[in-house]
C-alpha cells in the first residue's frame, strides 16, 4: 500500500516548500524577533533590511522597479479586497472564471451600486476577446481577472487585455494566485496597475503572507480599508500618504515574510521557466494518463493564452455515475494522493465549464512532485473508479 503523502492540492496550498523556508521562519523566531518601524536597535534594523529586500525580490519578480509599491497583506484575497473596495469603480469587468476572492468583494459593493459584467468564456474557459468592446460602459473604471484558473489551468491572455485597458483609459488589476512563481509576468510590459499576489501558492512561501503591487496614479485614488499605527509619522492622528505605509497599518507578519524572502530567492535562483517547464511535463504526463483513464470526463483542456503560455499545472475531471467526494476519499485512503472536489470558491468557472453544481475532482501537481508520484496517481484512480459501481 502506498504510504508516502502525495500532494496533487498544489493550487490549493503548495507543500513541500523548499527547506530554505522553513529555516528562514525559525531563524526570525529564534534570533531576530523584532518588529520594524518602530524600533532603533540592530535587529530591528535586520528584520527592516530583510522586508526591504523582499519587496525588491517581488519587484525583480514582476518587472517593477518601486519597492514602495509593494504592500504587504495576509494574502491574496486580502489584497483583492483592498484594490476592489478601495478603488472608486461604478462599473467593472471581470472574466467569467473568477475566484471568489473577486466575486464576493464585487458582488458586496452591489448594495452600494457597483455593477459589473462577466467577460464570456467557451467551454475551455478561453475568454471571447472579441466581446470586450460592447462591454465597456461609459462609467467603466477597471477590468479585474484572474491570470490562469484555478479550476482548470487556462491562462488570460494579459498582454492583449492590459493594451486594451489601456486604450480605453480602464485600471486593470491582475489576481496571480495560480500563475506567480510559474511563468514571467511584467507588470509594466503587460501594462498591469495592480498586481495581487498570494504567498503560499506558487511563490513557495508561508501561508498568511501575500500582497499587491500598484502603481502610483491608482495608489493615490485608493482609500485605505484599515489604519492605525505604521511606526512612521507618529505625531498625527492622519493616515500617511506616503507608500507602502499608507496601506500597512499594524504589525506584518515577520515570521512569514522571512519565510516568503527565502522563497523569493529560491525560486529566482531556480528560474520560472525552468520551475514552469518541470511542472508543466508534469502536467502532460498527468493529462495523458487520465485520458486514458476509464470513467472519467476531463473538463475544460485549454490550448492557452495564444501567445505561447499554456495552461498552468491544473486537471480538473467529472467522474460521471460515481460520487467524485467518494473517489477523492478512496485516493487518499488507499494510495495517499491528495486532491480536491468540489467547486474551488469558483462557482462562475464552473458555469462556465458546464460543471455547477456538482463541481469537479481536482489534480494540481507542483515542482516537487516527482513523475513516478502522477504514475502512482493515475492507477490509483483507475482502481478506485473500478470498485465504486456506477450510481454510487
Amino acid at each position: 500500500m502506498q504510504t508516502k503523502r502525495i500532494c496533487l492540492d498544489q493550487a490549493a496550498t503548495s507543500f513541500p516548500k523548499p527547506p530554505v523556508v522553513a529555516e528562514a521562519v525559525l531563524n526570525y523566531m529564534t534570533s531576530n524577533g523584532s518588529n520594524v518601524s518602530r524600533s532603533s536597535y540592530k535587529s530591528a534594523y535586520e528584520a527592516e533590511d530583510t522586508v526591504l529586500e523582499t519587496r525588491e525580490l517581488l519587484c525583480t519578480l514582476f518587472g517593477w522597479d518601486d519597492p514602495a509599491c509593494v504592500i504587504f497583506t495576509s494574502g491574496v484575497t486580502a489584497s483583492l479586497n483592498w484594490l476592489i473596495k478601495g478603488l472608486p469603480g461604478d462599473h467593472v469587468l471581470v472574466s467569467s472564471m473568477e475566484h471568489n476572492a473577486v466575486m464576493r468583494p464585487l458582488v458586496q459593493l452591489q448594495k452600494s451600486g457597483v455593477t459589473f459584467d462577466r467577460i464570456p468564456a467557451d467551454e475551455n474557459g478561453q475568454m471571447d476577446l472579441s466581446s470586450l468592446p460592447g462591454l465597456v460602459r461609459d462609467n467603466t473604471k477597471a477590468l479585474i481577472c484572474t491570470h490562469a484558473s484555478n479550476v482548470n489551468g487556462a491562462v488570460n491572455p494579459l498582454e492583449r487585455l492590459g493594451s486594451f485597458c489601456k486604450e480605453q483609459g480602464l485600471t486593470f488589476i491582475v489576481d496571480t494566485a495560480q500563475s506567480a512563481g510559474r511563468c514571467p509576468i511584467d507588470m509594466k510590459a503587460l501594462s498591469i496597475d495592480c498586481l495581487a499576489f498570494t504567498g503560499h501558492k506558487g511563490l513557495l512561501g508561508p501561508q498568511g503572507t501575500g500582497g499587491f503591487i500598484i502603481r502610483r496614479e491608482p495608489a493615490e485614488k485608493m482609500e485605505p480599508l484599515m489604519a492605525g499605527g505604521t511606526g512612521s509619522f507618529s505625531h498625527t492622528e492622519l493616515i500617511p500618504e506616503a507608500l507602502p505605509d499608507r496601506f500597512e497599518p499594524g504589525t506584518p507578519n515577520l515570521p512569514g515574510i522571512f519565510g516568503l524572502n527565502a522563497a523569493l530567492k529560491w525560486i529566482l535562483e531556480t528560474g520560472c521557466g525552468n520551475i514552469y517547464a518541470k511542472e508543466k511535463a508534469l502536467y502532460d504526463r498527468l493529462k495523458e494518463g487520465l485520458e486514458a483513464t476509464d470513467g472519467i470526463r476531463i473538463i475544460g483542456c485549454p490550448e492557452g493564452d495564444g501567445r505561447g503560455m499554456a495552461p498552468m499545472p491544473v486537471l480538473s475531471v467529472t467522474t460521471p455515475g460515481r460520487d467524485a467526494a467518494l473517489v477523492s476519499a478512496l485516493l487518499d485512503e488507499q494510495a495517499s494522493v491528495q486532491t480536491r472536489v468540489g467547486l474551488h470558491c469558483a462557482p462562475s468557472a464552473h458555469r462556465t465549464l458546464g460543471t455547477f453544481p456538482e463541481g469537479t475532482l481536482r489534480f494540481s501537481p507542483g515542482y516537487f512532485t516527482a513523475g513516478e508520484e502522477i504514475d502512482i496517481c493515475v492507477e490509483a484512480l483507475q482502481n478506485v473508479l473500478k470498485q465504486i459501481p456506477l450510481g454510487i
